[in-house]
This record gives structure tokens, C-alpha cells and sequence, in this order.
């Protein structure tokens, strides 16, 4: 598999990144995906992440981690998440990276759940969405990175659920440093059919995340690896695959796994061509 992979840092063992980093490396991952905490939390790492660097880790992304985004129903707490995106664009910029990513809002409201009707329009949220993208794709294109907005599934948030959704945004933003990232967990619930949603996404896809159905590891699902992969590779896909996902089973074993059922679904296709 030519698509460079990528595992999220807090998934790793190790006592920094540097040792984090050479396991990952000796299971077959390229890059470590960072996660980004609120209260510019990547900005004050930045003494440890230069060291990394210097040393050679690589990192080409980070995936956002607070607990408002900025999708918020309360502008203070968008206006927040879009301050600490701009910084985690800048300090993925000076390490040489890729972006950030983030979705709309994570845990806020579910049509799914009662109360089942959200207190503010559709809209209003797609107002507010391409209001924070503009401004994320701005800076970003500024620091010469790409923000990934990623669709999570109905249960976590109930502005943007399919890649069609996020492709949508993009276009209504009209920015090149505004992406679509892929998650294959979500993609596996809300989509009809994956490949074919990778296929109509193709112009807008920047970055995938892959976990299998139950959210655990590749290869410990029921995901069709082959197919997705295969996908990818037909589309000349550019990015990382970045694992996120839980882990069953004694963690360095868990990750040689997924990395192993990755590579593994990647070959068949690239052999026959």
C-alpha cells in the first residue's frame, strides 16, 4: 500500500513522542497524527514538538480534541474553537505538516435523541459553519496547510453526517485550504455505499481516518479493507491514513495488527495492475 499511514499519538506507548514515534515506525506507520486539546494546549507543547521534529518525527496532522467546536449553538464557545483551530493550523504549518481537522460539533445534539429537535435552524447552522470555515480557510491558506472538516454519524452530531455534506460546505466556503476528511467508522454508518462516497467526494477528500465497524482496530471488524483501499488507490488519493480507533487486545499487538490488515488489503489490487 502506497498511502502512507499515520497512528494517533495517545494510541502509542512510550514516554515521548521520540520513543513513540520509533515503535510506530518499527510496526509500519510513516507519522504520528496529533490530537489537538483546547485552551491552545498545541501551541504551549511546542518546546516538545521542535525536539520531536528536530529528531525527525514525523507528524503531518492533528486531529482536534475539545469539548465545543465550531458548529457551538453558543457563539462564544465557536468563536473559541475557531481560535484554537487558527493555532493548531499554525503550529502544524512550522512542523512541516499537512492540517488540522475538525468536525462540526461532537456530543452536542442528535436529531436522534430527545430533544430531538435542535434550537437552532438548518439554516442558521450552515450560516455558522461556513462563516468558521471561511475564516479556518483563510488562515489556513495564509500558512500554506489545509483544514479537514470530517462528518461524524448521527448519533454524535446532526449538522454533518455524509461526505456529500462536507463536500457541500466546501464548495458554499469556495476555499482550496478547506477539505473534506474521511472517517471510515462514521462512513460506515451513514453512508449507503462507502466506495461509492469516496468516488463523488473525490475532488474535495484530503485525509482519511480509518477504524473498523466496531470502532476498534482494522482487521478486528467487518469493514471490506480491500474495497476501501482499492478505492482509494483507483482515485489517486494523496493524503494519510490516519488510525483512530480503540484498541482490543495488548496495545503494541492491537497496532501491528491494524497496521498489518492495512497493508495487507492495500497489495492485492497494486499486484494485479
Amino acid at each position: 500500500m502506497d498511502i502512507p499511514l499515520a497512528c494517533q499519538e495517545q494510541l502509542l506507548p512510550g514516554a515521548d513522542l521520540i520513543d513513540k514515534y520509533a515503535l510506530a515506525v518499527s510496526l509500519g506507520y510513516q507519522g504520528i497524527e496529533l490530537r489537538g486539546r483546547g485552551d491552545l494546549a498545541l501551541a504551549r507543547r511546542l518546546p516538545e514538538l521542535r525536539r520531536a521534529h528536530a529528531a525527525g518525527v514525523v507528524t503531518p496532522t492533528v486531529c482536534v480534541e475539545m469539548d465545543h467546536f465550531i458548529g457551538d449553538f453558543d457563539p462564544d464557545r465557536s468563536r473559541d474553537a475557531v481560535r484554537n483551530l487558527r493555532s493548531q493550523l499554525s503550529v502544524i504549518a512550522e512542523l512541516g505538516g499537512v492540517g488540522a481537522m475538525t468536525p462540526a460539533a461532537w456530543g452536542m445534539f442528535s436529531r436522534r435523541l430527545p430533544p430531538f429537535e435542535p434550537p437552532r435552524s438548518p439554516a442558521d447552522d450552515r450560516r455558522v459553519l461556513v462563516d468558521a470555515l471561511g475564516e479556518l480557510g483563510e488562515h489556513a491558506r495564509a500558512e500554506g496547510v489545509t483544514l479537514f472538516l470530517e462528518p461524524l454519524n448521527r448519533y454524535e452530531d446532526h449538522m454533518v453526517n455524509r461526505l456529500d455534506q462536507a463536500v457541500e460546505l466546501c464548495r458554499a466556503v469556495g476555499s482550496p485550504a478547506v477539505r473534506v476528511a474521511a472517517d471510515t467508522y462514521h462512513m460506515n454508518i451513514e453512508e449507503d455505499d462507502p466506495c461509492a462516497a469516496l468516488r463523488a467526494a473525490a475532488p474535495y477528500l484530503g485525509h482519511v481516518q480509518v477504524s473498523d465497524s466496531n470502532r476498534l482496530q482494522p482487521g478486528a471488524g467487518h469493514l471490506d479493507w480491500a474495497a476501501l483501499l482499492g478505492t482509494l488507490d483507483d482515485l489517486g488519493y494523496p493524503g494519510w491514513l490516519a488510525l483512530e480507533c480503540r484498541l482490543r487486545g495488548e496495545p503494541v499487538a492491537a497496532l501491528r495488527q491494524a497496521a498489518t490488515a492495512l497493508r495487507r488489503s492495500g497489495q492485492p489490487r497494486r499486484a494485479a495492475a
